[in-house]
């Protein structure tokens, strides 16, 4: 405001005020701060970017690139078997969305 005040007291024209606005509200912008990477928009269930954010948490493979494909049925299994509850009753049907439900709300926990 006090480079407004300034600015309209030495005879500055309404582009310059413009362009002077124009800049405060860039500079404004800029220094909002942003989300983190960890509350970025959720992936939608059973998609290949969901099957990676669980691989992510679960880490299927075995740290040296060997494990099974992310969102095949065998990882789906090492899924199961990680968060302990391969085998059990009232598990729905591996790759349906019911599944990836079921799994998400286990790694809400």
């Amino acid at each position: 405001m006090l480079l407004m005040q300034k600015f309209s007291r030495n005879g500055g024209n309404s582009l310059g005020l413009m362009v002077l606005l124009f800049l405060l509200v860039l500079l404004s912008s800029a220094c909002q701060p942003t989300q983190p990477a960890q509350q970025a928009q959720p992936a939608l269930l059973c998609t290949p970017s969901w099957y990676l954010q669980v691989d992510k948490i679960i880490s299927s493979g075995d740290g040296q690139g060997h494990g099974p494909d992310v969102g095949s049925d065998e990882w789906m299994s090492v899924v199961e078997f990680k968060l302990g509850i391969r085998g059990k009753q009232g598990i729905p049907a591996r790759g349906s969305e019911k599944w990836c439900a079921y799994i998400d709300e286990i790694l809400s926990q």
